[in-house]
């Protein structure tokens, strides 16, 4: 069942990369699938509800308070923000490091290419980075640490 659920993380997540690629939206319905699935894995996982369960709900608070502060800055999304909370639930904080830095480099090479095919864009394209494709990678990067 393990097995089932992260592949079903892997679709949304791959879900997520291709909505915020071709329209720059992420659906609440996909982040609330993603975070739903959640307790699913914890159960499929043996997880404690202490520390095990309580760890991962501290951690998803904590994502959320950070990614609400720069989605108030305008420097996040308000989708991005909640695919990387949603995210926080299935990964323990050690992965979640290692996806944070899969994240920020797969979101530094994307905007160094929307700024190279920028100048072929049309003019009154939006400048904005689909952020949700480097939130997506860093996912996929550590999915095999949450089958092990």
């Amino acid at each position: 069942m393990t097995y089932g659920l992260l592949a079903l993380l892997a679709i949304a997540l791959l879900a997520a990369a291709l909505g915020d690629w071709r329209h720059r939206l992420i659906r609440n319905r996909l982040n609330g699938a993603i975070a739903a699935g959640a307790p699913l894995f914890w159960l499929a996982c043996h997880m404690e509800p202490w520390p095990g369960i309580a760890i991962q709900l501290a951690l998803a608070l904590l994502v959320l308070a950070v990614c609400a502060a720069l989605f108030a800055a305008r420097m996040l999304g308000g989708g991005d923000a909640k695919l990387l909370a949603a995210l926080a639930l299935w990964v323990p904080p050690a992965a979640f490091a290692e996806l944070l830095l899969v994240m920020a480099l797969a979101g530094g090479l994307l905007a160094g290419a929307m700024l190279v095919t920028r100048r072929r864009m049309a003019p009154g394209t939006p400048a904005s980075v689909p952020y949700g494709i480097a939130i997506a990678a860093g996912g996929l990067w550590v999915l095999p640490a949450l089958s092990a």
